[in-house]
């Protein structure tokens, strides 16, 4: 079977707005490390788009008509947007499903302590990591503190020129021969990836200050060091051992520059990624070097096709949704009935919503579950079973089943869908190849499809090949990544295959 290499298929025309369109990712990727991150990117351009918050319409009297365009977000994590077609949504929807969490570290909810004069806050890996990966680079801080009368507070820091980055500190060579006889996924142990945050005290009063003087300190204390202080005042008082000096200036700085304190980081949610913005790759710059591009590769493509598809017979659905990486469960993970309530209400505003409508709707659907692939490497070629392996800049990578080993945990998806999805990308001369993740006894991996596939509708796993896949900077072509789009537009334009 021959395969294609994109950029010798693409025309002067087409080529330009790949790198077009590769410098509008960088920038989604660039403002969009987190979940909610991402959701509030989309929802800025979607309703820029036209689409319009469902909320707002539920309870009145409007109802949607063919071409309109309205989303939902659930828990500020994930987000599902639809374009109203001219058919009845009792003969389906064409969706895309990809997922926007991708491996990184979190932050536990009593994470702040002091150790040796260093500062640290204590970690939990989220997702499947090389834990010595994030070892000895630079990191930044995202998320949100929520406190107790519900006010949020935004951070992000480690992004800007100016800002301040965070690290995890590894063993140096000289005094690491045991170390480096562990195996690798011992190296680094899970309880060892703390993040580091300072390593000054904080210092009001000198000892040879005269009392007139110490007064004359403390009247000019910021808030911050005023509440550090008296936390510590209050621990001396309840017996319990006093924090140290560089925690308590931690403190301060918290207080001072965002206004919360330590008990806010019961409710907070604070990722550490990788500081820095993604780049071009190569010499021909014809590559993305970037932080979670496993799956906001698919993503975004998919995001942007719901936005440019015309004229959609079937109505088209994009769903964006979190905690792929630790098995898609929770309130805002596929597992959850977020997806199969909002068609349920998009459908009641169309007035076409019966109970038996929505069984048969999901079950004639169509899904790209758009998820990334592992591409061939070069370098680490026995894990690979080369003829049927994902490649760089060979355009979108179709997988008729995923899981391990037997197949397990997999979608394998059916014979006659596959050939109506060849047909659609071949007349539109969209540049695809199937692939598998890796060898068959050598691992493997899932996504979100399985799990639309309960309902009996037709799923396959589509997606961008990755090099360095789950790793802090992971690699695609700018040729995949604008053929994905292509493809998820024609996808959402034409399919019409049914199961009833």
């Amino acid at each position: 079977m021959n395969r294609r290499n994109a950029w010798t298929v693409l025309n002067a025309k087409q080529t330009k707005e790949a790198e077009k369109f590769a410098e509008d990712y960088k920038d989604f990727l660039n403002n969009a490390k987190t979940e909610r991150e991402a959701v509030e990117t989309i929802v800025n351009a979607a309703e820029q788009a036209g689409f319009t918050d469902i909320r707002t319409l539920i309870g009145g009297r409007r109802k949607l008509k063919k071409g309109d365009r309205v989303y939902s977000v659930w828990m500020n994590k994930s987000i599902v947007l639809f374009q109203i077609g001219s058919e009845p949504m009792e003969n389906g929807l064409n969706i895309l499903g990809a997922h926007i969490d991708s491996p990184r570290t979190d932050i536990k909810q009593n994470p702040l302590y002091e150790d040796s004069g260093i500062a640290y806050l204590d970690t939990h890996y989220y997702g499947g990591i090389k834990k010595y990966q994030y070892v000895a680079l630079p990191l930044a801080l995202h998320g949100v503190f929520v406190k107790k009368d519900g006010s949020i507070c935004q951070l992000n820091i480690g992004e800007d020129e100016d800002d301040p980055v965070f690290f995890i500190s590894d063993l140096l060579i000289h005094l690491a021969q045991e170390q480096m006889d562990k195996k690798a996924a011992k190296v680094i142990e899970g309880e060892a990836l703390d993040l580091i945050v300072g390593n000054k005290p904080l210092l009001i009063d000198s000892g040879k200050a005269s009392a007139v003087e110490k007064k004359a300190a403390r009247s000019r204390l910021t808030a911050g060091q005023q509440y550090a202080l008296d936390a510590e005042k209050a621990e001396g008082e309840a017996g319990k051992k006093v924090s140290g000096a560089v925690k308590r200036g931690v403190l301060a700085i918290l207080k001072d520059s965002y206004g919360v304190e330590e008990d806010d980081f019961i409710s907070a949610e604070l990722e550490v990624v990788p500081a820095g913005k993604a780049r071009d790759a190569g010499f021909d710059r014809s590559m993305i070097l970037a932080y979670g591009q496993d799956d906001r590769v698919c993503a975004y493509p998919s995001f942007r096709a719901i936005v440019q598809a015309k004229n959609l017979k079937r109505t088209g659905c994009c769903i964006l949704v979190d905690k792929e990486e630790i098995g898609s469960v929770g309130a805002t993970g596929m597992r959850s009935q977020f997806f199969e309530n909002m068609v349920a209400e998009v459908m009641n505003l169309t007035g076409t919503y019966s109970e038996l409508a929505l069984r048969r709707c999901l079950a004639n659907s169509c899904m790209l579950s758009s998820d990334v692939n592992a591409a061939y490497d070069p370098q680490f070629a026995s894990a690979f079973e080369k003829k049927n392996a994902s490649f760089l800049g060979g355009g979108l990578a179709i997988s008729k089943f995923t899981g391990s080993r037997g197949k397990a945990g997999s979608n394998d998806a059916n014979a006659e869908y596959l050939a109506h999805l060849r047909s659609i990308f071949d007349a539109e001369n969209i540049t695809y190849h199937t692939a598998e993740l890796g060898k068959v006894d050598i691992g493997g991996g899932g996504t979100i499809a399985y799990i639309l596939a309960l309902y009996g509708m037709n799923v396959i796993d589509s997606g961008v090949g990755v090099l360095n896949m789950h790793a802090p900077w992971e690699a695609t072509s700018k040729a995949d990544v604008y053929e994905s789009l292509r493809a998820y537009t024609a996808f959402l334009e034409k399919a019409s295959l049914q199961n009833m």
